[in-house]
């Protein structure tokens, strides 16, 4: 047990801190300009505070962001400067945190590819020992102290820029501005690209305000699902409303959490928008977000106080079985499969209706608690870490983890279903070697991964993985249910028959000694209490 890493333990995740719904808005021609028109307006003012922004770097202020909100408001409104600057600030600190994760990643990789290096060439990798395999070739090792030194360089802009406070931020996305260079490549003509740039670069969003009236006085919905928005002095001769104000003709529905949309603008309490425009399908959508009310998280005995459902999550299915308060599985496994492949609307769509049918099947059961496992693999899409097995890193890559969980959770608070994240450590492996075959049966045949779903139920109980000792037959032993209890790690043979209570041999009769085959110690020979010799009965007389 000297390689086995020490487990974290378990917890309750948090529920979700906000909602988000969106619905589409049918605008007409006339609306569609307007939008255009006042959302490119408002885009550029945004690319100028988030220059202004970056250039501050770390000597930013609340004095500096009261000059910026300032010199937003003559051009447009004290609301509209305020969302742009609260966006901008919020840009630059994501950008902050992804420079701070990629000096992470290239601290991770410098350090494996070093490790990798100081091996012989065609050395085996030694787990007990956390030693890594050498490379194939000579040719391979000098490629990657190659790279490695490409990677030092490439971690020391970096660290000049953290300590600097400079981040590099493309407004309408990085990935699209290369694709201007590359359109060929991308199947685009210059019109479809400059038609996804600008919608990428336009603003029109609102921050919510509580006490306004339909909880927000820039972009404001109505309970009848009227949409209006506060112009720009500029633009002042588009109203077509009162107060400077342009009425779309479209009207908004939300049919996912209508409700609870209306019940929060009936109390004017702030409700965040933002329009965007889909220019592939040529849509226009509208966004409706608001906080939650932070919701204390449930005791971890509480939450599995009536059992629960252990999930193990793989690439094309969830596995799921149903355990009871001692951690033994009731009923049968079930599946529930996906397909991840296809664009990133269907797999969504996929995900979505894998984890409905996970949580009505949580529900039948009725339990109050879902075990899942903590997955990361931020560290394992690498060629240094799995060698040149393209087949499982892309299977990795395109596992959707984190998603997959978060998209858990939101939809679990709304079930009152708790989400009880655990190690992921060794359960696809204990749980094949302690439960798959004894939950096989000639009607059932138990797959790996239902077996590593009970073995993440039972860690999130606190339980061990391993299968608990039966009680003996009467026949073999007392009847006193001396195995009821857990067996420890050190028992011999725990999944088994206890052995003896003492460590001798049994005996076992001297090679040297011969006895014929015809007698009987049992019936026909008797041992003398007082010598070693052995008295043999004669036949009887039968006349």
């Amino acid at each position: 047990m000297g390689g086995v890493r020490a487990l974290a333990a378990p917890f309750v995740v948090p529920g979700p801190a906000g909602v988000a719904i969106r619905d589409r808005l049918r605008v007409s021609d006339a609306d569609a300009a307007v939008l255009r028109e006042v959302g490119a307006f408002l885009g550029s003012l945004a690319a100028s505070d988030l220059a202004d922004r970056c250039r501050q770097g770390l000597e930013h202020d609340g004095l500096s962001w009261a000059v910026r909100k300032q010199k937003l408001t003559g051009g447009s409104s004290s609301r509209w400067a305020g969302s742009i600057t609260k966006a901008t600030h919020d840009q630059w600190a994501l950008a902050r945190r992804a420079q701070a994760a990629h000096m992470v990643w290239l601290r991770g990789q410098i350090a494996q590819i070093e490790a990798r290096l100081a091996r012989p060439l065609g050395a085996k990798a030694d787990k007990h020992a956390s030693l890594p395999k050498g490379y194939a070739s000579r040719r391979e090792w000098h490629a990657k102290s190659r790279r490695m030194q490409t990677l030092k360089d490439r971690l020391a802009g970096v660290e000049t820029d953290w300590t600097a406070g400079r981040v590099r931020v493309v407004r309408g996305g990085r990935r699209l501005a290369t694709i201007r260079h590359h359109l060929p490549e991308a199947g685009l003509e210059e019109g479809a690209w400059r038609a996804r740039w600008e919608a990428a670069r336009m603003f029109l969003a609102a921050d919510g305000e509580s006490g306004k009236r339909f909880g927000n006085e820039t972009i404001r919905i109505t309970d009848t699902g009227q949409v209006s928005i506060k112009l720009p002095p500029k633009f002042a001769y588009l109203a077509n409303a009162a107060h400077g104000r342009y009425v779309l003709d479209a009207v908004v529905a939300f049919k996912h959490r209508g409700e609870e949309w209306l019940d929060r603008i009936g109390a004017h309490r702030a409700v965040a928008y933002r329009i965007h425009h889909d220019p592939v399908r040529a849509r226009w959508y509208v966004t409706a977000s608001w906080q939650r009310a932070a919701v204390p998280v449930l005791p971890l005995q509480t939450a599995l106080a009536q059992g629960a459902v252990g999930v193990d999550m793989n690439d094309d299915h969830l596995a799921a079985w149903r355990l009871d308060i001692h951690g033994n599985p009731i009923g049968e496994p079930q599946r529930f499969f996906y397909d991840l492949l296809g664009s990133a609307a269907h797999r969504d769509a996929q995900i979505r209706h894998a984890l409905t049918r996970l949580l009505h099947f949580a529900r039948r059961c009725g339990v109050a608690a879902i075990a899942v496992e903590d997955l990361d693999f931020g560290d394992s899409k690498t060629r240094e870490k799995y060698g040149r097995n393209k087949r499982f890193r892309r299977l990795i890559s395109r596992f959707p983890t984190a998603k997959l969980i978060a998209r858990l959770v939101s939809m679990a608070a709304e079930q009152d279903v708790a989400i009880v994240a655990v190690d992921p450590a060794y359960t696809s492996r204990w749980g094949a070697q302690h439960w798959q075959k004894p939950l096989t049966t000639p009607r059932r045949e138990t797959t790996r991964h239902d077996a590593a779903s009970i073995a993440v139920g039972r860690r999130a109980q606190g339980f061990p993985i391993r299968r608990r000792t039966a009680l003996p037959p009467p026949h073999q032993s007392d009847a006193v249910g001396h195995r009821t209890a857990q067996a420890r790690p050190g028992t011999r043979r725990r999944e088994g028959p206890r052995p003896p209570a003492t460590d001798r041999a049994p005996t076992v009769p001297s090679p040297s000694r011969t006895r014929k085959r015809g007698t009987s110690r049992a019936s026909n020979t008797v041992r003398d209490a007082r010598s070693d010799q052995v008295w043999v009965q004669d036949s009887l007389l039968l006349t």
